[in-house]
């Protein structure tokens, strides 16, 4: 009995993916601190801010962000080129395992291109992540004031 019971382990050691013995990125990454930026009027572009803290022994990597409030949703990151700072889209950020990652103005971020209306401080936003395994966090993310907003003078922004 003892045997078989070895046996049928193993077979279904082999047999079962992966993710039913490893916790998913959804399972395994906390989202701590998330906050967008609250927008003056006209201005139809801002950024998600968050730390993420992988908490899990595999690395993850942060592949989509959505949101219905604005036309796209990207992952940004920043990069100086040609003397200048310029925000670019990325196609993932990577999430170490045992690491704490932080998303933020300046660097890594979630863009929100096109919206739909300013976002007021206090306002919520439904944001959906994606992550590299396919699993996803819902979250619900506070919009704050950050200060006055400066104009993005040598900033490029690729559409």
């Amino acid at each position: 009995m003892v045997r078989l019971l070895k046996n049928c382990t193993l077979l279904l050691t082999l047999v079962l993916p992966y993710s039913v013995f490893a916790g998913s990125a959804a399972d395994d990454i906390y989202a701590m601190d998330p906050h967008a930026r609250a927008t003056p009027p006209g201005v139809i572009n801002t950024a998600i801010f968050l730390m993420f803290k992988n908490k899990g022994n595999t690395a993850h990597s942060l592949v989509s962000a959505n949101t219905s409030i604005a036309k796209s949703t990207e992952l940004h990151t920043h990069i100086k080129a040609d003397g200048m700072m310029k925000m670019v889209p990325v196609k993932q950020i990577d999430l170490p395992a045992q690491t704490t990652v932080t998303l933020k103005s300046g660097g890594d971020h979630i863009m929100l291109i096109g919206l739909n209306a300013a976002l007021k401080p206090g306002q919520e936003v439904a944001l959906k992540l994606t992550f590299e395994d396919g699993s996803q966090k819902d979250l619900t993310v506070p919009t704050r004031k950050t200060g006055v907003s400066k104009p993005m003078h040598g900033h490029k922004h690729k559409m």
